[in-house]
């Protein structure tokens, strides 16, 4: 699911909800997301292009089941849009300055707009497409795994959840992407969805999804989301636990 602002409703009206994102065609990378089951919590995805250089993505989990949270969630949406846009405008900007700038932001605009403690796990990264490098922050979120030559690396949390404490910031380190690197974002959904048959009660876990990804193909974007998640049904079946797994990645393609 992808989203853009929205302000709250007037009484009586319908509550807004968040709409699909277009991925921006990104030079020598690809990102897409994809997802599967019924949306009943509050993950969604999102991407833009904020310069000549650089394109902005990413995944974030906010607490509580869909029909009570829409508001939030399109006022997530529309931060990440908003603010993503004005601190990384400008091609002179230190990337992680302005990551570390946009994370307080949005956890402030999310303690504002739910009037109190919601939780929101967040992946945000920043591709510069001539340098080839990820600027990113996990506030809390499922570890992001990078798949390259050497191996899968595990890009864990830098932060606090956003939504719990309102001068709480994330660290933004910055990553060089090697070609045929990929990305891999799951949700909460996916980790913790559980087999089916004979593994009913196992939960597939961070372990499982770097089995997938080292056994995915070496291919697009979309392929390699399509791939995780087609692994991810045949393991969890039609299992509740299974419900909104969300999968987003980037690849590095030249």
């Amino acid at each position: 699911m992808r989203s853009r602002f929205h302000s709250d409703p007037p009484d009586g009206a319908p509550m807004v909800e968040t709409v699909p994102t277009t991925f921006p065609k990104t030079g020598g990378a690809e990102i897409a997301a994809a997802f599967v089951g019924k949306r009943v919590a509050g993950d969604f995805y999102d991407s833009l292009r904020v310069n000549p250089e650089r394109v902005l993505f990413g995944l974030l989990d906010i607490a509580g089941r869909r029909e009570e949270n829409r508001g939030i969630l399109a006022a997530a949406q529309g931060m990440f849009r908003n603010f993503g846009t004005e601190l990384f405008s400008s091609p002179d900007i230190n990337e992680s300055e302005a990551m570390t700038e946009l994370s307080l932001r949005i956890n402030r605009g999310l303690i504002e707009n739910s009037k109190g403690v919601h939780p929101c796990p967040a992946f945000i990264g920043c591709y510069h497409e001539k340098f080839g490098t990820l600027c990113y922050t996990n506030a809390g979120h499922t570890p992001g795994l990078l798949r390259d030559s050497s191996g899968i690396a595990e890009l864990g949390s830098t932060g606090l959840p956003f939504g719990l404490f309102s001068h709480v910031t994330s660290d933004a380190p910055t990553i060089a992407l090697a070609k045929d690197a990929a990305l891999l974002l799951v949700s909460r959904g996916v980790i913790e969805c559980e087999g089916h048959g004979g593994r009913s009660t196992e939960e597939l876990g961070l372990a499982g999804v770097k089995q997938l990804l080292q056994a995915a193909p070496a291919s697009s974007a979309e392929a390699l989301c399509a791939s995780i998640l087609k692994s991810i049904g045949e393991f969890g079946g039609e299992t509740v636990r299974c419900d909104d797994r969300t999968a987003l990645a980037l690849v590095r393609t030249g």
